[in-house]
């Protein structure tokens, strides 16, 4: 089901895919550089509603216009501000979710939005080749139970360069930021996604 919703940064869409007795909400949004189409999104839309998760695939309102370049961060946080009433109206605890930008963007708001817990998926902790630009404030303040999910060979930031801190994280070996694995890999990418949804299955249980 798809439900188009007005939000201050303009028009937004979401994608429902809707558990048959759900007891939690994952809305999860894309990166800058793509849509809801990447590989790990796709992969929880399919498997977590036989969980009890109902997910909620969010296209943020530039990408629902056809641009190509994502707006800076204060309007993305308005696009997902504009977005949480229509998942708030299931009157189910709501995890805030994302890849990349879109996780930054869980991250920030995860407070103010009352989200239950907030899924990172390919959190961009600093931009490639400059890890002296770190992210990590927004990551280790988001004062809920977080998860991060991360590939072992992503230029934005490999698990072992994530400080510690108050939030799980479970690491896709070989992945890059999209979690591709290479061919010379010693998993597929059929086991890269399976353990990027057994992850996030497992740790919903988790928060009751």
């Amino acid at each position: 089901m798809i439900e188009i919703v007005e939000t201050d940064a303009g028009t937004a869409r979401i994608t429902w895919h809707k558990a048959k007795k759900p007891r939690l909400v994952l809305a999860a949004s894309h990166g800058a550089g793509g849509g809801i189409e990447a590989r790990d999104l796709q992969a929880l839309a399919r498997v977590l509603p036989a969980h009890g998760v109902t997910v909620a695939l969010v296209e943020q309102p530039w990408r629902v216009a056809g641009k190509k370049v994502a707006p800076a961060p204060r309007t993305l946080d308005a696009g997902w501000r504009g977005i949480w009433p229509a998942l708030a109206g299931m009157e189910l605890p709501v995890i805030s979710g994302g890849r990349s930008a879109g996780a930054r963007v869980a991250c920030r708001t995860a407070g103010e939005l009352g989200a239950h817990a907030v899924l990172a998926l390919s959190f961009p902790l600093h931009p490639p080749g400059r890890p002296e630009k770190s992210r990590a404030e927004e990551l280790l303040g988001t004062g809920v139970p977080t998860l991060v999910v991360q590939g072992g060979n992503d230029p934005f930031g490999r698990p072992a360069e994530f400080p510690e801190g108050p939030y799980e994280l479970v690491e896709v070996a070989y992945g890059d930021h999209g979690f591709a694995v290479p061919g010379r890999a010693d998993i597929t990418q059929e086991r890269a996604l399976e353990i990027i949804t057994g992850a996030v299955v497992e740790w919903a249980a988790s928060l009751g």
